[in-house]
């Protein structure tokens, strides 16, 4: 396979991501775009790939795959704001779409907790996302308590200028807004794939319950015994994933 690093500037904010290509003689490729959730702030396992592992996994299978920092994660610039990370998704999206190798019949949005929010929320708005696969997704974020959450994200660089934000109850509204529940039925008619962990520690498996009664057809639910929160690492919760994106992939004509 083979990647380039990418750029894109958002709100005046530089936003870094990669685009995988798998090595062969095809044109053009069924296309999955990864969306990270929120950092834990934990140290980090020199053993663990992350999505860059996660990415080459995927790749493997034959598909093209982008992944990226929301603003105020990893190497992006910006401080983390969960509407502003709709609109970095939105340029992602835009991005893909103009690439000659990207088959825009098949753009998946694979997402992660808030990552699995954003892309519930923006395949809702966005007819050219085709397919959703949200993994450990909250139905709604009112576990969430603003302040808390201010001074822990201040604490673990993703909310990073002082003055940030200007107003802390407009920048809960962007919890509030982007809400799955609200959202996850107006994906129906394409393809919803629900996966969580059992014993999921942050967000309750009765969220994933919330979510697969509120979708429209199509839809998938896939629960993992024994499995937490994070689910990148959990060999039985990827094994989903793949079965998941192999079958949306099948579906399209």
């Amino acid at each position: 396979m083979k990647f380039e690093g990418i750029v894109l500037n958002v709100d005046e904010i530089d936003i870094t991501g990669r685009l995988y290509l798998p090595d062969d003689d095809r044109s053009v490729y069924s296309t999955v775009c990864i969306c990270h959730g929120i950092p834990s702030g934990n140290p980090v396992n020199p053993d663990d790939g992350g999505y860059p592992l996660l990415a080459e996994q995927i790749c493997s299978r034959g598909y093209a795959v982008f992944i990226f920092n929301f603003r105020g994660a990893g190497t992006s610039g910006g401080n983390l704001d969960m509407y502003g990370w709709t609109r970095d998704l939105n340029a992602v999206i835009d991005y893909l779409y103009q690439r000659p190798e990207i088959d825009n019949s098949f753009v998946s949005l694979l997402g992660f907790s808030a990552g699995a929010a954003v892309s519930v929320y923006t395949a809702a708005h966005d007819m050219r996302v085709t397919s959703v696969v949200a993994c450990s997704c909250p139905a709604e974020f009112g576990f969430l308590d603003p302040e808390s959450a201010l001074e822990r994200f201040r604490n673990i660089g993703t909310i990073r200028d002082r003055d940030f934000p200007d107003s802390i109850s407009k920048w809960a509204e962007g919890f509030k807004t982007v809400r799955p529940i609200n959202y996850i039925h107006d994906i129906s008619p394409r393809h919803v794939a629900i996966i969580h962990g059992e014993d999921d520690e942050v967000v309750n498996i009765s969220h994933a319950y919330r979510l697969y009664d509120k979708a429209g057809e199509p839809k998938r639910l896939r629960t993992i015994p024994g499995a937490g929160h994070k689910l990148r690492n959990n060999a039985q919760a990827l094994e989903k994933v793949f079965e998941c994106l192999s079958f949306l992939d099948s579906r399209i004509e």
